[in-house]
């Protein structure tokens, strides 16, 4: 079950099927996408994404699956990407909050998000060994870009899992926060994007998708950043921002 709730321009999305550890069968990951459209419809500043229980994500739910008639592809390529590329270019900053299991699809869930905030209590990393799978969802080319290939593949042949504190070190997400904190603290800094300049932020999650996905060099990335300060002059937001500078006082967006 995806439960979705608006309120002062923030979503919330929770993925509330604990008694599985939110894993996702091809329904629940149709009704995140929707659930994700939904909320760009209403025009919302930013979004949490967030799991109940004592897992975000355990991946696929493959419980009902038969292998012999598993249609691979049409699960991930035909409904997991599409959802992730959604999710990747949502028109406002997005967070989540991983603890417990991250797996498979939730990696990728995470991976498609602006900013993780992980607990403690999180465990990251490539199960897969015991199923005769592979790591998928993205799962490749975050962790061969943050760890190399030899501990990528460690963690590939081991199923070693990391905690909450060893992801945030390798530089896989943002923030290791105790596990009675780290709602809040993304809450908190869901509530201070939605009230900051939308504009601004969108033109920096378009140039680092940029930069990543292009690899674009130093003076390549400044051209694009050039580009992109130059356009924010047209916003009303860069307006209140200088104004409010000039006369020392707090600035008031409206995110547009």
């Amino acid at each position: 079950m995806i439960d979705l709730a608006i309120a002062e321009g923030v979503a919330r999305v929770t993925l509330n099927a604990p008694a599985r550890l939110n894993a996702l069968d091809e329904q629940a990951v149709r009704d995140l996408d929707a659930a994700y459209a939904e909320a760009e419809a209403a025009g919302v500043r930013a979004l949490v994404l967030r799991g109940e229980g004592r897992a975000f994500c355990a991946g696929r739910d493959i419980s009902a699956v038969d292998p012999r008639e598993d249609d691979v592809m049409g699960y991930l390529g035909g409904l997991v990407t599409p959802l992730l590329q959604r999710m990747s270019r949502f028109p406002a900053p997005t967070f989540a909050i991983a603890h417990g299991a991250c797996l498979g699809v939730g990696l990728g869930l995470l991976i498609a998000t602006d900013v993780v905030y992980v607990a403690e209590s999180a465990r990251i990393g490539s199960p897969f060994a015991a199923l005769g799978a592979t790591l998928d969802s993205g799962g490749h080319a975050l962790f061969l870009d943050r760890l190399g290939a030899h501990k990528t593949l460690d963690l590939i042949y081991t199923g070693r899992l990391m905690s909450g504190a060893e992801a945030v070190a390798s530089g896989l997400f943002s923030r290791v926060l105790p596990d009675d904190q780290v709602a809040e603290a993304t809450a908190d800094a869901a509530r201070s994007a939605a009230r900051g300049a939308t504009a601004a932020f969108l033109a920096s999650k378009r140039l680092i998708a940029r930069i990543r996905d292009e690899r674009l060099v130093l003076w390549e990335a400044m051209d694009h950043e050039n580009a992109a300060q130059a356009a924010l002059c047209d916003t009303d937001d860069y307006r209140e921002g200088f104004a409010a500078f000039q006369q020392k006082r707090t600035p008031e967006f409206h995110g547009r």
